[in-house]
């Protein structure tokens, strides 16, 4: 090990590490009206420091600006009362959760007599690697804590002070109620070895979380010794079948791209069926709210206003106010685009015939398949799970939305009365 005045990213590292498993400890200790109190201490300590933590934002939203980040970067980058206040809020909804530590999953009596019972556990320590949204600090902080675990941060170099200021109240808050401060801990480097030290640090950190974009997470992936639950692109779909209502299928379509355009549930395809009657009002809407509309040649003739679409644009998150458009033979056809493009986080169907559906919701394999929804929706948040720390595209541990019991494993309890085995 080395000495902990050690300068070096790696050096910072182990010590966070060694902080971390020591304050995981004594969260596992703590009960759940304990975690729930300190938590709700959090968020009082977020709002008392608004002013601070604004300040602190604006700082990097003008240094984010003077390096020429895009709108999309800049909106994901940017806090505002109502933001910061919503941030606050969530933590308030975190602590109200239930405890998913000690639950029970399941219960069964062994052939030799013993009672096995599964229960839910913490992970221990999580580190979290992202980008420029200042909100997955704390979103990321309060469902570890809930769920029983220490946490490592380690946020991009756009929001560094807004991190740290998110960080410090927050911290302050837990350490008012009787919490461990240690357990939510912000890298205090952007040395970009900081990043290789965490990915290396097997027996530190227990899993690795990357919420960026598709260079990080394939950074992460490859270079990981620590188990990864990774967030891939949000390459998301909106198909409108033939039988959508054109009300519904235009509001829908409108909100799932141009709500918020650089979150990763933004709608980024646009899957029209060739039978639906309505198509041209459809890409008009987009068009007049502002969305450059990228299409082959049917769209083309549709909609005047829009440009010619490229091979790559099928596999493309924009994370902006552009979208790519088919025109699909049908359910069929849509059903094969979104297995030759999607990348597994979000795909909808607007229709009135549930025969499709039902057969869009069986078929189509991604963490989240709406129907008669946009996409937008994909969010902790809004699934009634408090917050979350990502949206998982992977088939294993955790899927969709990431939130407290994500954030859990497990561990068999075996009561005997004396059995021995032969």
């Amino acid at each position: 090990m080395s000495s902990p005045s050690d300068p070096t990213a790696a050096a910072l590292i182990e010590l966070c590490c060694r902080r971390a498993r020591s304050s995981a400890q004594s969260v596992r200790r703590m009960n759940g009206q304990a975690k729930a109190a300190a938590l709700h201490a959090a968020a009082d300590a977020l709002r008392a420091d608004a002013d601070t933590i604004l300040a602190a934002n604006t700082l990097d939203c003008d240094a984010g600006a003077a390096r020429g980040l895009s709108s999309a970067m800049l909106d994901r980058l940017r806090l505002d009362p109502a933001r910061l206040g919503a941030i606050a809020d969530s933590v308030d909804a975190v602590a109200d959760l239930p405890d998913p530590v000690g639950e029970e999953i399941d219960r069964r009596i062994a052939p030799a007599g013993m009672v096995l019972r599964r229960v839910r556990v913490p992970i221990g320590v999580i580190g979290i690697i992202y980008e420029s949204r200042p909100n997955v600090t704390i979103d990321a902080a309060a469902l570890c804590v809930r769920s029983g675990n220490a946490v490592i941060l380690r946020g991009g170099s756009e929001a560094v002070h807004s991190n740290r200021a998110l960080h410090s109240s927050f911290t302050r808050g837990l350490a008012r109620a009787g919490m461990d401060a240690d357990a939510v801990q912000l890298v205090p480097t952007q040395d970009r070895d900081a990043v290789g030290a965490m990915l290396a640090a097997s027996g530190g950190i227990d899993l690795i979380i990357p919420r960026g974009g598709k260079s990080l997470v394939a950074r992460v992936q490859a270079d990981a010794r620590v188990p990864v639950l990774a967030h891939l692109d949000g390459i998301c779909h909106s198909f409108v079948h033939a039988a959508a209502n054109p009300d519904m299928a235009r509001a829908i379509v409108v909100n799932a791209k141009l709500r918020r355009t650089g979150i990763c549930g933004a709608m980024e395809t646009l899957l029209i069926d060739r039978d639906y009657p309505d198509s041209a009002t459809l890409l008009a809407a987009l068009v007049d709210g502002g969305c450059e509309v990228r299409g082959d040649d049917m769209v083309l003739e549709l909609e005047p206003r829009a440009v010619s679409v490229s091979d790559e644009d099928w596999d493309t998150e924009y994370l902006d106010a552009i979208v790519s458009v088919a025109l699909v033979a049908g359910l069929d056809g849509a059903l094969a685009h979104i297995a030759a493009h999607s990348s597994g986080h979000t795909d909808a169907i607007i229709t009135d015939d549930p025969a499709a559906a039902a057969r869009f919701q069986t078929e189509v394999d991604s963490a989240i398949v709406m129907v008669n929804a946009s996409s937008q929706f994909a969010d902790g948040g809004e699934f009634g799970l408090g917050a979350e720390i990502g949206i998982a595209t992977g088939r294993l541990h955790a899927r969709g939305p990431v939130a407290l019991e994500g954030l859990t494993t497990y561990k068999w309890l075996v009561e005997g009365t004396g059995q021995v085995r032969t």
